[in-house]
């Protein structure tokens, strides 16, 4: 087994994006059911990126992020990490139930957890009956912090894996509303979980 993964190989990539397309989907489709509403979503967008690059991409290390955190258990081990900037935050737990404040209360946080339990939910769904692998999430943890801090979580998974990490990029979009929602999903197995899922799928590394 080798110490680092190449998750730029194209066939590994092709196979990353499918797992992506098909979460995402599922995740829409269960947020929709959520809020009893039509929910638009653009094509995820699948990247692997430097570890060093992904706080840019949220707006900065310094920028307040929502991180909802998830470990995976059963045939493959590891984590997830659900990220949102905190406007979207707020937009998400509106679709769910409109308010008059915009601020991070507990109902706020208790909404968040439980939809973000329910997205995670949809794409460990999707992972499983693609690959035909057992595979819970454990309860969720919410953290409101800045993203260099919330991303010092999976830093320790990552750095297991190398420097590369993969990220899922979702914006949901509510039919009838002008709100969006701009959302990051960490995958983050284990090395040996990388090879388990992958084969699963007839991808060798």
């Amino acid at each position: 087994m080798s110490d680092q993964l190449n998750l730029n190989n194209s066939i590994v990539l092709d196979v990353l994006r499918e797992i992506g397309n098909i979460g995402a989907g599922n995740a829409a489709t269960s947020l929709a059911k959520m809020i009893d509403k039509k929910v638009d979503m653009k094509v995820p967008i699948v990247n692997v990126l430097e570890f060093d690059e992904v706080p840019e991409m949220l707006g900065g290390p310094e920028n307040v992020v929502c991180g909802i955190f998830f470990k995976i258990e059963g045939d493959i081990t590891g984590s997830i990490m659900f990220v949102l900037d905190q406007s979207s935050a707020i937009n998400l737990v509106d679709l769910l139930m409109p308010r008059d404040n915009a601020e991070f209360d507990e109902f706020t946080i208790s909404a968040l957890k439980e939809i973000g339990n329910i997205l995670s939910g949809a794409y460990v769904s999707s992972l499983s009956g693609l690959t035909n692998l057992k595979i819970k999430i454990s309860i969720p943890a919410l953290a409101i912090d800045m993203a260099g801090a919330i991303l010092s979580v999976p830093a320790i998974e990552f750095g297991q894996m190398g420097d590369s990490v993969l990220i899922i990029q979702n914006e949901f979009i509510e039919t009838n509303a002008s709100k969006k929602v701009d959302g990051y999903f960490f995958l983050i197995p284990d090395m040996e979980s990388y090879e388990v899922l992958l084969g699963s799928l007839g991808v060798t590394l």
